[in-house]
């Protein structure tokens, strides 16, 4: 049988094409994340993003079809670092359910503290931009605000198996109640660049579901 010659490989690392796709890919959908909380998608260029990532905006669509499919991607990004920050919250055992909402209020308050207020819910912010986006936009948003408001609910319900509120309380209902209500208060701190509007609302809501 004839010897093999040995295949000859290159010096240095073997290129990662690939990887350094995705990298890209997953840099952009996060500082475009940060963009759009802070500013929202109709004040957000492409360029901003681009150049601060250091992408050619030629490039850009080898990764998106287009600023609308960018977008989504954004979203679809967030609303799974703010489940993940709801679940760490409002499933923590260690703490009675009304207080791991409490205690949710209070990591929001320094999150948006720590921006000094420049940043809100992203969410929010597009639901306030929905007349000037995209239409496929309408169904992502509210299935989000949908997800979140289960999660709440879930938390409720512990809450009034725990004798924490009224026995009868529609925990549903409760929790749409909050998430309409969070996102004006944290469009007032915004506003007025303090955390007093989650404080108040934050602080009614507790004391009305436990009367």
């Amino acid at each position: 049988m004839p010897e093999q010659t040995p295949i000859r490989r290159g010096r240095g690392r073997p290129p990662k094409r690939i990887d350094e796709r995705l990298e890209t890919r997953e840099a952009l959908i996060r500082r475009g994340t940060e963009v759009l909380t802070e500013k929202g998608f109709s004040a957000t260029g492409l360029d901003e993003v681009l150049r601060q990532i250091g992408v050619p905006k030629g490039s850009f669509y080898h990764y998106f079809d287009s600023k609308e499919a960018f977008g989504l991607e954004v979203v679809d990004h967030f609303a799974g670092y703010f489940a993940r920050k709801l679940d760490r919250w409002f499933d923590d055992e260690s703490l009675a359910p009304l207080a791991r909402l409490a205690a949710f209020v209070e990591d929001a308050k320094r999150g948006m503290a720590r921006h000094a207020y420049r940043r809100g819910c992203l969410i929010g912010n597009l639901g306030q931009e929905m007349s000037a986006l995209p239409e496929s936009y309408r169904d992502r948003l509210e299935a989000v605000f949908q997800d979140w408001q289960a999660r709440l609910a879930a938390c409720l319900e512990a809450a009034r198996r725990a004798g924490e509120i009224a026995p009868d309380a529609d925990c549903e209902r409760l929790a749409a109640f909050f998430w309409i209500g969070w996102e004006g208060a944290v469009l007032r701190a915004r506003l007025m660049r303090s955390a007093a509007p989650l404080d108040i609302f934050a602080q009614q809501f507790i004391s009305a579901v436990t009367r």
